[in-house]
């Protein structure tokens, strides 16, 4: 019999495993037809999704305050940034790479909420900011030789997210989750089928269309996953199995895409990780003093 700590951890990694491979399968898809298409039809089929389950479970609702409706448009706001920007940068830099700066978010998150909510956040959790946005640095690497300016793009993201967190951190307990997403779901496809208007499409083949059933799989599976994962076991102990994306990433990229990051990315890596992992630690133990 698994404990719940054990179900939780398994239930991240899956989560996590299933966005990678909705990235991998988002990146494969950058030759064979523009992001407005991909965003449009994606958005569209997970919008569709959102809504039939949040009908199933009863779990839609639009009654909320003004403040709340205000705060749910900024959110999908951000979740459009975020995903133009990463997706952007997905098409045109290793996934590894791409990944690892979004492992950033714990650390962001963290400063964010101390910065705006006044949360509590001792010096250990403050060096170890730090220290993993320095890593960050390592990374992207900015105004050196082999600089990909998408890597700019992978920040943006990581800003987006972390904007899109926030606000849900001041939306009303009472607002539904589901609500929530599917709005989000719903302005994402809203922005990709406005962008195609000025966008030629690419006639669907046999392997675009596989891609991006593949993609829209991922996407939901990851979702259903991570809602799943919040009902089981300790936060403290679930939350570092996160990072789990990020190796799946390294090994896919050097699979399918022939790639690897160089060594000072993979020390970055490392660095991001440890330090998220540890700020995460540090949150709990803050929590249960």
């Amino acid at each position: 019999m698994l404990s719940d700590n054990t179900r939780g951890a398994i239930l991240m990694m899956g989560s996590m495993t299933a966005f990678t491979l909705n990235d991998a399968c988002v990146k494969a898809l950058g030759g064979d037809m523009p992001l407005a298409q991909l965003l449009a039809l994606r958005g569209l089929a997970t919008t569709l999704f959102l809504f039939l389950l949040a009908r199933q479970l009863g779990a839609l609702s639009f009654r909320f305050s003004s403040r709340d409706c205000w705060l749910i448009g900024i959110r999908s706001l951000a979740e459009v940034a975020a995903a133009f920007f990463f997706l952007n940068a997905l098409f045109n830099m290793p996934i590894a790479n791409a990944t690892a700066i979004l492992q950033a978010l714990p650390l962001t998150v963290t400063l964010s909420a101390a910065l705006f909510f006044r949360e509590k956040l001792g010096w250990r959790r403050l060096t170890a900011i730090s220290v993993g946005l320095a890593g960050v640095l390592l990374i992207v690497r900015p105004g050196v030789d082999g600089f990909n300016v998408f890597s700019l793009y992978a920040l943006a993201a990581v800003v987006a997210v972390t904007i899109r967190d926030m606000a849900v951190r001041s939306m009303s307990p009472s607002v539904p989750s589901m609500t929530i997403a599917l709005v989000a779901a719903f302005a994402v496809c809203l922005f990709g089928f406005g962008w195609s208007v000025s966008v030629e499409w690419a006639p669907m083949t046999v392997r675009s269309t596989l891609l991006l059933g593949g993609s829209i799989a991922g996407i939901i599976v990851a979702y259903l996953l991570s809602v799943a994962v919040m009902r089981v076991g300790e936060v403290g102990f679930v939350a570092p199995f996160r990072y789990t994306g990020l190796v799946v990433a390294l090994f896919i990229g050097l699979l399918f895409f022939d790639e690897w990051p160089d060594f000072l990315t993979l020390i970055g890596a490392v660095i991001v990780v440890g330090t998220g992992v540890f700020t995460l630690w540090r949150q709990q133990v803050a929590k249960r003093q």
